[in-house]
Formats: structure tokens, sequence, C-alpha cells
């Protein structure tokens, strides 16, 4: 650690960083951060930067307000989008109370805390996540509701296209930023993209996540359009996602992969799916946080709504990919709830806290679902025991707040705050007067 705080504070006076901003982000997910300048640095690195914890939603309450911002050295990097006048670049942060402890409500340490209990069993954890977004010609919206950049749809090469530039201008920033990037293409919706992030441990991928949203923010400030992550922003079209792939690692040997077994997924393997699929219900309240995730997961358009598992299944909650020959490493398991609005450290931590309980406990996986869910019938379903996913974030609430296991993994302060902010969302959403019911409603009535 001493060599990459040397290699940090070497760089900054190297490269001439005027600006050096100190991200952490609070339970809700939301990018906070503070710019300090270089000759600062070392004193960060040596006892933090202090700020007022009660001021930033769920990380403390207001008479233990007092926390430190821990600057992370291994996360040092320029940002591109500031160009060459003024260098500025970013450090994660961990956030600890004065006496050095962890902050208990800090995402980033329950996430940490997680990954050292994967670690404890022997098992290291990698995700890959496949982005969606949209791309909007503004942030402001009439009647007819937001207006999308583009009117193309899957995989449409747009020649000249602002989808097609501003993927490439996306792609080449994430990579100056050491994010490295497997796709990117137009996805189903009118200015709706996708990008994937290249296979890493799951720390270093919700720092990515995180960094990606500003990417993405930042290059659709640059050409003029609007970037949203909301799951679901357009009626009739399809809901933006981040599907994604996981495997626990033992050393070099990918635990999910036994050759000659059934889609050469070993037992842990299942075991790790049975424990997604049976905390599915109580995980969602993360997983899916707002109101508008569960128009997207019960819009249709291969969103999942049924707590299944199937092999190249795209009505599954969650899917075995195909199998590369050859490849052991490739083995993974696919958890397509995930939209593109969540908090990548909670949600990582309670997929991998789940998938550990199913492996802890030797959960059975139930049979695999080959056909189409969403074209069942309820009885069809209800014969093959197929459950349903929470239909809207009030239900996925009572699924949480008596799950032993997400008020474990997330800890007491995440836990009970999660639950209180999210009732005032419903709350609010629910004593709304919406124009569809003044539309349909006021004259006739």
């Amino acid at each position: 650690m001493d060599k990459q705080r040397d290699f940090v504070l070497r760089t900054i006076e190297e490269r001439g960083v005027k600006f050096v901003r100190l991200w952490f982000t609070d339970v809700i997910g939301t990018l906070k951060s503070v710019a300090i300048a270089p000759a600062e640095v070392e004193g960060a690195f040596a006892e933090g930067i202090g700020f007022d914890g009660s001021a930033i939603e769920g990380l403390t309450r207001s008479y233990e307000s007092d926390l430190l911002a821990q600057p992370d050295p291994t996360t040092f990097q320029i940002l591109p989008w500031r160009g060459e006048i003024d260098p500025t670049a970013r450090m994660f942060c961990d956030i600890t109370t004065p006496d050095g402890r962890p902050a208990v409500s800090d995402p980033r340490h329950v996430l940490k805390r997680t990954l050292a209990k994967a670690a404890d069993a022997g098992f290291t954890f990698y995700t890959h996540p496949e982005i969606e977004f949209y791309l909007l010609k503004s942030s402001s919206f009439g009647p007819e509701g937001p207006v999308p950049v583009d009117s193309a749809g899957y995989f449409d090469n747009v020649p000249g296209g602002t989808a097609h530039d501003f993927r490439r201008r996306s792609v080449r920033m994430l990579e100056d930023l050491g994010i490295s990037v497997e796709f990117s293409h137009h996805e189903g919706g009118p200015g709706q993209n996708e990008i994937d992030l290249r296979y890493a441990d799951a720390l270093t991928m919700a720092d990515n996540v995180m960094t990606f949203r500003t990417v993405i923010k930042e290059v659709a400030i640059e050409q003029g359009v609007y970037a949203t992550f909301m799951p679901k922003p357009l009626s009739g079209h399809p809901g933006s996602g981040m599907h994604t792939h996981m495997s626990l690692f033992e050393g070099e040997r990918n635990a999910f992969y036994e050759e000659g077994a059934k889609y050469q997924l070993s037992k842990t393997g299942r075991h790790f799916i049975a424990g997604l699929l049976r905390h599915a219900n109580e995980i969602a309240a993360v997983t899916n946080q707002f109101v508008n995730s569960y128009k997207r997961l019960w819009g249709g358009d291969e969103a999942p709504s049924f707590v299944t598992w199937g092999h190249n299944n795209r009505s599954a909650l969650v899917r075995v990919p195909m199998y590369k020959p050859n490849k052991g490493g490739s083995t993974r398991v696919e958890y397509r709830a995930l939209d593109s609005a969540v908090n990548p450290y909670l949600a990582y931590a309670l997929m991998l806290a789940a998938g550990l309980k199913g492996i802890e406990e030797g959960y059975e996986l139930p049979p695999e679902s080959e056909d189409n869910v969403w074209q069942m019938t309820d009885a069809e379903r209800r014969a093959l025991g197929y459950s349903a996913l929470p239909a809207s974030l009030d239900h996925a609430l009572e699924y949480m707040e008596t799950s032993e296991l997400v008020a474990e993994t997330l800890g007491e302060s995440v836990f009970n705050y999660v639950l209180r902010n999210k009732r005032m969302e419903w709350e609010a959403y629910r004593g709304q007067v919406t124009p569809l019911e003044l539309k349909n409603n006021l004259e006739l009535l």
C-alpha cells in the first residue's frame, strides 16, 4: 500500500494534477465527491478527510456525525474529461469513524465485509455487468414523456447517429480510466444503449459501475444529450437492466466449473443458484430499489418476473450461459433482475450472500425452466412451482423486513435506513394523483 501511495503522489506531481476528487456513495448509491488540493493528498492518506456524515443519506445519525473519508490509492485515476488545463484525478474512499473503525453504513464496507466472508470460505467473487441506459434529447419532457435521440432498435447500425458516436467516445474514455469494455451496441428501445464491462473482482467492479455512470453522464453533457439510468423511462419500451454475470474462484480454479457435468456446472454453482432463487424476493428491495424498478420487471421485454432458472432461457431470473469449450474459467451464472439504477455495492453484497448461503446450507436446485415463462398461464406456473418476483416496491419491502439474510448482510443501520427510506418513497408514490387517472376519470366521474 505504501508503494501505491508513493505512486499516486509521484503521478500527481509528474502529471501536474490540480485537483483530486475523493468519491464515495450514500446508501441509495448516489455518488458523492469532495475535491482536495494536491498538497492535501498525503495528509488524506495519513488521517483521512473529515466531513459531516449526518448530511449524507443514510450514512450516520446526527449525534455521531463526524466521519472520515479514507482514499484508497489503488483506485487512483486521472479523469480524462477534465482536459489538460486543470488535470483532475479521483480516488474512491472507505468511510471510517474518527477512531479508525469502518463506518457501518458505508456501502463499500458492506461489500468488503461480505467479500471477506467469501474469502474465509476460500472464494473470490467476480462480476461482469451488462449496463443499459437511455439517451434522450434532454431531461425535459411533455405529455408524451421523454424524447429519445433516435428510433433505432436492437443492434441497429446508425451511421453518423448520436448513439454511435456516443458509444465510441464513452468506450475510449472508459479505457482511459482503466475500465475494460467487452461490447457496446444499440439496445431494443429507441435511444437505448448497452455497454458491457469486462469481468473483475466485485469490489473493483462496483467502483467501475459508479465510474461508468459518471462517464456516461459526462459524455452526454459533452454531446448535448441527456443520459438516464432510470429503470423504465419510456412507456411501451424496454426498461434498462444491469444483467450481471457472476462466478466464484478458488485460487485459479473456477468453482462453478465441473467437466462432464450438465452445462459444466458444478455442485457449488448449483447451490449458488439455489441460494439466489430462494432469497430473490428478500433482496429485491435492494436489487430493484425504486418504485419505477417494478414497471421494468413487470413490463415485459425480457425483464424477469418469476423466480426460475434456465440454460439460455432469457425469460428466467437466473440464466446459465452457454459454456465455451476448453474454457472452464468461463462457466458463470447470470442474474437478470438488477436494473441500472442499483447501488452496486449493496446489490453485489446481497447476491453474494444469497449464493454463499446456498452453498453453506446445501440448497437443492429446483428443476430448470426450459419454456418461455412469460407465455405460460398462471395455472401452469403454479403447477411447476414458479413463484413471482415482487410486483411493487411495497411488496418487496414486506419480504425484506423479515429477512435475516438481508439484515445480517447489510447491518442494522443500513437495513433500517433502506426500509425507512423506501417506505417513504412508496407512500409518496401511492399518494399522488397521476395524469392517467385525471385523463380517464376527471370528466367521466
